[in-house]
């Protein structure tokens, strides 16, 4: 493989050509009117335009991109994660053009893109699953009596898709109707499927998922856990690793589930299967995710591996030159997603240009970052600025080195999640280790965090004001 084709954008593009440059293999990046001289563009090697700025008229064109990579002789196509790094016909097109997928097959792809699909292929293996349905349905009075039968609440999901789009709690057989029709609209919208399925709502659930690569000679291992449980709209903000909840036992135990379940799909290359688990640490399966997943740095700090690298040599036909006993978990990592949004105003998208963008540096911080000074926001894509990550020999190490990286890292222009950040790293519940993924919604509060500016602001003027007054008595001291 002597080139590769990056399909994405931002941070994550040029997180993949740094280790293909590593490993000297010339890129390709793509970009959008809107990307036109962002920074993965100069990164690149070659870089050649493909439409206008919404994605659907660039980044989700999968012929067109297809088409550039043919005339531009690359061997290999890497998705990242998002647009088309799990859209199974794009996958297909690249096999049946020849061009190396840096990622599964499609038909992986296919049954894991279908959560009901998935729950069928892992059947086999008596991999743990949340109680519930193993069918879609739309009959309301269906649902009622499946409700009744597994006990309330329950949680509603759509079939096919994520991102916390098309699901919903219900409480009571009341609100079970209206949230059902809510569930399977959203659903059509989102993903033309409006396909549900019923199961039982875990309380106080911790989100745990685990990386795991496999190759084409039957080889899989996993990298251990993800700790993604602080989390808005149903979707993550920071994560860890290793998880402060996992005995060795259980880290054993719910890797060799992740381990069949790649093996259930014939899986290939880099993968994370989620889990859910309840508070007496049970866990449950809940999708598996066929792509790089935007948190894999921390897997990568704490196994000491570059996931990246060996999703390239897997896709050469390679095989996994490390066995399962020999990896360790060293250290821990900790990940901020640094988005342009208000946590002041639901973490709506902020809009606007990057007057000041200065990013901290220092031993143990990693930054994968997609923009610059002076560079607009663009509003057709995911807001994230970048992934900011911190890495020491211990849990409380890595959270200092956090509180420590957000002060250094200037924004202005924009609203940003760090202030948030620096919200849960501070938390007694984050730094005990007890929480869930309704963190945001026990804890947190606009008001909590203007409280929390309120007094550090206070501090500052008190320690302003005193050596003022130090430097005042000093200048009056006789000669």
């Amino acid at each position: 493989m002597k080139k590769i084709l990056v399909a994405n954008r931002g941070e994550i593009a040029i997180r993949v050509m740094r280790t293909a440059k590593k490993m000297g293999i010339k890129t390709v990046a793509v970009f959008s009117e809107a990307d036109r001289n962002a920074p993965h563009v100069r990164y690149a090697d070659e870089a050649v335009y493909i439409g206008k700025a919404p994605s659907n008229q660039s980044y989700l064109l999968g012929e067109k991109i297809i088409e550039v990579a043919k005339k531009l002789h690359a061997d290999g196509i890497h998705p990242g994660y998002g647009f088309l790094s799990e859209n199974a016909h794009f996958a297909e097109l690249c096999e049946n053009n020849n061009i190396t997928f840096i990622g599964p097959k499609s038909k992986a792809i296919k049954i894991m893109g279908s959560k009901l699909a998935a729950k069928e292929a892992v059947k086999a293996y008596n991999i743990p699953m949340v109680p519930g349905i193993d069918e879609a349905i739309t009959d309301v009075k269906k649902a009622k009596d499946i409700a009744k039968d597994i006990g309330f609440p329950i949680l509603i999901k759509a079939s096919a898709g994520g991102g916390g789009k098309g699901m919903r709690i219900v409480e009571k057989e009341s609100e079970l109707e209206s949230q059902m029709n809510r569930a399977i609209s959203e659903a059509t919208s989102a993903f033309g499927d409006g396909s549900v399925f019923i199961e039982k709502y875990v309380t106080s659930p911790r989100h745990i998922e685990i990386q795991v690569m496999a190759d084409s000679h039957r080889n899989v291992l996993h990298f251990f856990e993800r700790e993604c449980s602080i989390q808005r709209r149903h979707q993550k903000v920071v994560e860890e690793a290793p998880s402060s909840v996992l005995t060795p036992e259980l880290r054993k135990k719910m890797g060799e589930a992740a381990i069949n379940v790649a093996r259930s799909c014939d899986y290939l290359g880099a993968g994370t299967v989620e889990f859910l688990m309840d508070a007496d640490l049970n866990f449950y399966f809940l999708e598996m995710n066929t792509r790089l997943q935007v948190e894999h740095p921390v897997s990568e700090l704490i196994s000491g591996v570059d996931l990246v690298e060996l999703q390239i040599r897997v896709a050469r036909g390679e095989a996994l030159d490390i066995k399962q006993e020999e990896l360790k978990i060293n250290g821990h990592a900790l990940e901020l997603r640094v988005y342009a949004e208000d946590p002041l105003n639901d973490f709506l998208p902020s809009v606007g240009t990057l007057e000041t963008y200065k990013l901290p540096i220092g031993k143990g911080i990693r930054v994968d970052n997609g923009f610059e000074e002076g560079m607009e926001i663009p509003i057709y894509y995911d807001p994230m600025l970048s992934k900011l990550v911190t890495y020491g020999k211990t849990r409380n190490e890595a959270i200092q080195l956090m509180l420590h990286a957000i002060e250094n890292y200037h924004v202005e222009g924009v609203q940003t999640t760090l202030p948030f950040g620096k919200f849960v790293c501070e938390h007694e519940a984050f730094v005990s280790g007890n929480f869930d993924t309704h963190f945001v919604k026990n804890y947190y509060s606009p008001e909590k965090l203007l409280e929390q500016h309120k007094e550090e602001a206070e501090i500052a003027a008190l320690i302003a004001l005193k050596h003022y007054l130090e430097d005042q008595q000093l200048l009056q001291l006789p000669n």
